[in-house]
């Protein structure tokens, strides 16, 4: 039986090329800064040929934003999947760092560009937020259930655990300092996931 091989086209390629080029100047010069002209040049082509894939530089927008956060929704999905425990939180965050750190730039557009565009905003808080907040209340609602969490409310709950990657992601080089050890990833990583499995205050303490 014959295996058959996905091939990219030409066309393809160049469509991966100018997302690649808008997703790097998005983040470092921003929507408004980056000319459509600035855009064609870093992904090697002809001005025009940016309007033969995609109507105007918004569209460019907002597809990189969708396919970036349909990146992070897959990542989320896959750490969660190879989670060991409902304790191991501490580890699923290290590799979170690790990967936010390489997508710094995905960062910045979708979290910066979007509170510019509304209905990129809309989009995004439609297609990929809520998805990846229905995934994590999915996992949070399962160790409600097994009482390895306490009763709360889930989506709550969800939230606070996807901000903690959003604000670590986004923060990245504020919070870690420039270039950090893999012992201080590890100590921070550690140091959220006690925050969040067990808050900040001493058991039993009295106002």
């Amino acid at each position: 039986m014959k295996t058959i091989h996905a091939t990219r086209t030409p066309e393809s390629e160049t469509r991966t090329r100018i997302l690649a080029s808008a997703r790097r100047l998005f983040a470092r010069q921003g929507f408004e800064g980056t000319t459509t002209r600035a855009l064609a040049r870093a992904a090697g082509v002809a001005e025009g040929t940016l309007f033969r894939h995609f109507d105007n530089k918004k569209a460019i927008l907002v597809e990189v934003a969708t396919q970036g956060w349909i990146e992070l929704l897959t990542d989320l999905l896959t750490e969660l999947s190879e989670m060991g425990s409902y304790k191991a939180v501490s580890q699923v965050i290290q590799r979170r760092l690790l990967h936010l750190r390489k997508n710094a730039d995905l960062m910045r557009v979708c979290f910066l560009e979007a509170q510019f565009h509304p209905e990129l905003r809309e989009r995004i808080q439609k297609d990929s937020i809520e998805k990846m907040t229905d995934v994590a209340e999915a996992f949070i609602q399962t160790a409600i259930d097994r009482g390895i969490y306490r009763p709360m409310n889930p989506r709550l709950v969800a939230k606070v655990f996807l901000g903690m990657f959003a604000i670590s992601g986004f923060s990245y080089e504020t919070l870690m300092g420039e270039n950090p050890s893999p012992q201080a990833m590890k100590d921070m990583a550690e140091g959220l996931a006690d925050i969040f499995l067990n808050g900040v205050l001493t058991r039993d303490i009295e106002d």
